[in-house]
């Protein structure tokens, strides 16, 4: 049985007359770069999230990158972020000139260990950016007391988060922004590559959009120089389709988890923990074995596609040697890089090929013996 890491075309194939409809009259009104789609676009994401500010951009790198850039950051700053997150993270904020400042992970979410940030705050420190890795909002209520108390900006990094909430407010809203990927492969993703920032922030997302568009208001009327990050309208047209089904697609997503959770949870392998408190919408399903590669191998050979995320915990990174950081700095990020497997996950995953992955890797996956 052959069982895709993600299949795009199975969700394509349910939708595939409102996508070609949707496409169709972008071109029919030669709406490409920003325009009437992405403005409905941006309202519906906004009303989605509840939030009054909604800016449409070329990916989830630009999102981030322009929101620190709107929010002052540059220069002499230092930014707080998790060590474990797909190096987009981290690169947006070398991007606005600041330093990155790695903080490891939590053992049990995966998440930035809140217990360690208040370690990592300078005199230089302006920014805090929390990733909801794999899809696991992080505790945003504590992180935001910290915020306050030392009177930092936040960034929510939720380009694996679109939907999840922590009790009924969904992630997006807690900091002084946030910033979504619409990658394809995403949750809610694109045919391409698109972002978004948000915020309840008017000054900041006016300031967003013309940071996006050249520093401009007008076509000539250039304030200063700015970038060119723009959703373009096929996108945001495919975005407003998929986005009505988001809610749904999410609880297929928890309902796949949970079937993997209730065949795997006496194996000894690791599972993904739950939080009654907080709505995880499974961007990723992420155990962890003893054994990753072999795992990984054995599955490749029975047709199962998986993935790692990430394999080399950011500060390991050879971008990042000139920091001088060693792997023992971030031992939980360090040693889970050479643990975790990502499992399918999408949607349409049917429950026989869930089973059909759980009894591939019961047969081959050695527990992690430590936690026993």
């Amino acid at each position: 049985m052959e069982v895709p890491f993600v299949d795009l075309k199975a969700q394509y194939r349910l939708i595939a007359q409102e996508i070609d409809r949707a496409i169709s009259d972008v071109i029919s009104k030669t709406a490409f770069i920003g325009g009437y789609f992405t403005k409905e676009f941006e309202k519906a994401f906004c009303h989605y999230l509840g939030v009054s500010h909604c800016v449409g951009v070329g990916n989830g790198t630009d999102a981030l990158y322009i929101a620190l850039r709107s929010l002052g950051v540059g220069q002499g700053d230092e930014v707080i972020t998790v060590a474990n997150s797909f190096v987009a993270t981290s690169e947006a904020i070398t991007m606005t000139g600041a330093k990155v400042i790695f903080v490891d992970c939590d053992p049990v979410f995966y998440n930035i260990d809140l217990k360690k940030v208040e370690n990592a705050i300078t005199s230089k420190t302006k920014a805090i950016i929390p990733v909801h890795l794999y899809g696991m909002p992080v505790d945003m209520p504590t992180l935001m007391e910290i915020a306050r108390k030392y009177e930092l900006i936040v960034v929510e990094d939720a380009a694996q988060a679109h939907g999840a909430r922590i009790g009924e407010r969904k992630v997006g809203t807690w900091g002084h922004a946030a910033c979504f990927s619409f990658y394809p492969g995403k949750n809610l993703g694109a045919y391409g590559d698109a972002g978004a920032i948000v915020t309840n922030d008017e000054a900041l997302a006016v300031y967003a959009r013309m940071l996006a568009n050249h520093g401009r208001v007008e076509k000539y009327d250039h304030e200063f120089e700015g970038v060119n990050s723009r959703m373009d309208g096929i996108q945001a047209a495919v975005l407003s389709v998929k986005l009505k089904y988001l809610d749904e697609w999410n609880e297929k997503r928890r309902l796949n988890a949970k079937c993997y959770t209730e065949q795997l949870k006496s194996t000894g392998i690791i599972v993904p923990k739950e939080d009654d408190s907080i709505y995880n919408v499974y961007h990723l399903y992420v155990i962890r074995v003893g054994n990753r590669d072999e795992v990984r191998e054995h599955l490749k050979r029975k047709g199962i596609s998986t993935g790692i995320h990430y394999p080399v915990a950011l500060p390991n990174l050879t971008a990042y040697k000139y920091l001088g950081h060693r792997p023992e700095d971030f031992p939980i990020a360090t040693r889970f890089s050479k643990q975790i497997l990502s499992l399918p996950m999408y949607p349409e995953l049917g429950e026989d090929q869930l089973n059909y992955v759980c009894e591939e890797l019961k047969k081959v996956a050695i527990p992690i013996e430590e936690e026993l």
